[in-house]
């Protein structure tokens, strides 16, 4: 298949600044229980008219149904995906809010934790679609000198900063709108992070301009293009590279921080296959996680190639895995 024309920057945001500030007032006038009652007819909306991002989710979890038990496999469906979406975009706005206390989150790798507050360096921080990227926002309860600052992929980043100030003024994370990393842009990262403030970037969506970085990973048994930009940046910035997977469990969220390494570097003969390696790194810690809460992965766009994924192509095939996931296994290091 032929992402180019599906690509997920060209899709319409499900979400404005105007949606959100709506969305906001709904939680504010009605609280959680007047949020979620409001939130069942707007999922029910965009499930039934999205054609492409149900027929995304509809993918996804039949790829992911061959790593599940099979008495987990009756809990999954595309609208259940959808309304799981729904509800953590909620605990979005809270986690922007700073209501995520230490009683609703539960840090699940102490040693990793501490040698971020004892590191005067900073460092880089990639994350996924998965879960709730913003309960991030959490560290600053973990650690209170702790400075985030997040790239996206969105005009509106200042406008997003506002919001979130006018939420909460004690929010310590910032969005920065990066569409290429510039020499420039490489340049302010890098002083921020010799100012001991971590990074954040998206490891599991292609770039914006074009599919010239992309890694050809293996993830839930098919291949899927998964970009090589936060690696490259990390190998430039000489840094800590750290995996960060929060995930809604029960009802509170756990959050997993994984050192991948204390520096990438790509030997200049040896630098696709070493950057490759990297990719496949991460995107083996992302399948394992996605396993683990596999309605929470939300990329409602067309993301493996038909042609390499035999679960796509042959029903056959999805009802077993013939790759073995260890739940146990750790990140390599480069």
């Amino acid at each position: 298949m032929d992402n180019t024309n599906n690509h997920w920057s060209k899709a319409s945001e499900a979400g404005t600044i105007l949606g959100m500030r709506i969305l906001l007032t709904v939680y504010r006038i009605f609280g959680q229980r007047g949020f979620r009652v409001f939130l069942v007819p707007v999922m029910a909306y965009y499930y039934l008219t999205r054609k492409e991002a149900r027929k995304a989710s509809k993918q996804y979890l039949s790829m992911v149904t061959p790593f599940i038990p099979p008495a987990s496999r009756v809990s999954l469906s595309s609208f259940k995906h959808f309304m799981m979406f729904g509800e953590i975009l909620l605990d979005k706005f809270l986690a922007w809010m700073g209501h995520f206390g230490k009683n609703e989150v539960v840090f699940e790798t102490p040693t990793v934790f501490n040698k971020i507050g004892s590191d005067d360096k900073g460092g880089i921080i990639i994350v996924s679609h998965l879960g709730n990227a913003e309960i991030c926002s959490a560290l600053t309860n973990q650690l209170p000198d702790i400075r985030l600052t997040a790239l996206v992929h969105t005009q509106h980043a200042d406008k997003f900063n506002t919001l979130i100030k006018k939420v909460n003024s004690r929010a310590c994370v910032e969005m920065l709108q990066v569409t290429e990393i510039s020499p420039a842009t490489a340049m302010i990262l890098s002083e921020r992070i010799e100012a001991g403030e971590y990074i954040i970037i998206a490891g599991d969506r292609t770039p914006v301009t074009g599919q010239n970085r992309v890694s050809k990973a293996t993830f839930l048994g098919g291949t899927a293009p998964m970009p090589q930009g936060a690696f490259i940046l990390a190998a430039l910035l000489k840094c800590p590279v750290y995996l960060m997977f929060c995930l809604k469990q029960q009802t509170r969220y756990h959050i997993y921080i994984e050192l991948l390494t204390e520096q990438l570097k790509f030997p200049r003969r040896e630098r696709s296959q070493a950057i490759n390696s990297a990719v496949q790194d991460y995107t083996d810690r992302l399948e394992h996680y996605c396993i683990k809460a596999p309605l929470q992965w939300f990329n409602f766009y067309p993301f493996w190639t038909e042609d390499t994924s035999p679960y796509l192509t042959d029903p056959s095939l999805r009802g077993s895995s013939s790759k073995q996931c260890n739940p146990d296994a750790s990140a390599k290091n480069h």
